[in-house]
């Protein structure tokens, strides 16, 4: 294959796969050294309220005459099958195209009372998907604002990441464009070797629609035992685990000694969490800050797999 990789950006309704629907939809397919070859660029009806422009940047009267999702899903095929995906945030990105893909095939079998028909697509089938949110975190690079110009713009690109009128006069085509090829650049010149990096056939839907590994989203489904209170020193079963995305390790691996040593992984940092896993020392958003504003002990993640190995 002349061209084994393809970047991906989608703009949507909302953020969570398993109630919002995509809006446009941008792909380029690059060589192995990133030259460009192919690309493709689609506005999608969502065949719902799209909400607001601000959301997505895209007209009402322009989505209202696009066609829906399920028209571009061989084209959507032909482009990801067998190709590494890169995309920005990647669980969610490549948690959209399951969602509506899934969907889309759902309804087809429905219409026609349950029979499969030949040619009529399926959830597109890259060999890999790439999350370069994913790589910079693997390096340690945290930012407080986690959209790709925001990271883009702290690893020293000359891109603007703030909105402004002029980007908002852009069309959607253009913009959309403009992050397919930002990402690709941020694989291809700074990411080339990250390990974050997953098969998508170890990936499967959470609750919000977000693609995530399977151990990820079993261990928050799985029993567990009785919380013995917050984290004081010593792992003990039942403890109530949330790992942030402020680490440098695998969350997997994190997540593999929770299930591991009997405790208890949890997405969302309540009262009853006994402990976060967190690189930062002050979080300034999301998981860590709310656990330090809450007093919940906040350990590394090396400091963790040490108290994990400390609890054969």
């Amino acid at each position: 294959m002349r061209d084994p990789y393809v970047a991906l950006s989608i703009q949507t309704t909302g953020l969570h796969p398993s109630t919002a629907r995509i809006v446009t939809i941008d792909a380029v397919t690059f060589t192995a050294d990133g030259e460009p070859v192919d690309s493709f660029f689609t506005v999608v009806n969502p065949v719902k309220d799209p909400g607001p422009r601000h959301l997505h940047g895209v007209p009402r009267a322009e989505i209202e005459a696009a066609k829906p999702y399920g028209h571009f899903l061989k084209t959507l095929c032909t482009l990801l099958d067998g190709r590494t995906l890169i995309a920005h945030n990647a669980p969610q990105t490549w948690g959209f195209i399951v969602s509506e893909s899934k969907r889309t095939l759902k309804a087809r079998r429905r219409k026609r009372g349950g029979r499969r028909r030949r040619g009529v697509g399926h959830v597109p089938r890259p060999v890999a998907v790439v999350d370069t949110l994913g790589a910079a975190r693997r390096e340690s690079i945290f930012v407080t604002d986690t959209r790709l110009r925001s990271l883009a713009h702290q690893l020293g690109y000359d891109v603007s990441e703030n909105a402004s009128t002029s980007r908002a006069a852009q069309p959607a085509a253009e913009l959309t464009r403009e992050d397919t090829l930002l990402v690709a650049r941020l694989y291809f010149e700074r990411f080339r070797n990250t390990e974050a990096v997953s098969d998508p056939r170890d990936l499967k839907a959470d609750r919000f629609g977000l693609q995530r590994s399977l151990i990820r989203v079993d261990a928050a489904a799985a029993a567990r035992k009785d919380n013995p209170g917050q984290f004081q020193g010593k792992l003990k079963p039942g403890m109530e685990v949330v790992v942030a995305p402020e680490i440098a390790r695998d969350p997997d691996d994190i997540i593999h000694a929770v299930v591991d040593h009997e405790l208890a992984y949890s997405e969302k940092v309540t009262r009853t969490t006994s402990l976060v896993v967190c690189n930062e020392k002050i979080p300034k958003r999301g998981k860590g800050m709310h656990a330090h504003r809450k007093g919940i002990p906040l350990v590394t993640d090396e400091e963790f797999m040490r108290l994990a190995s400390m609890n054969p």
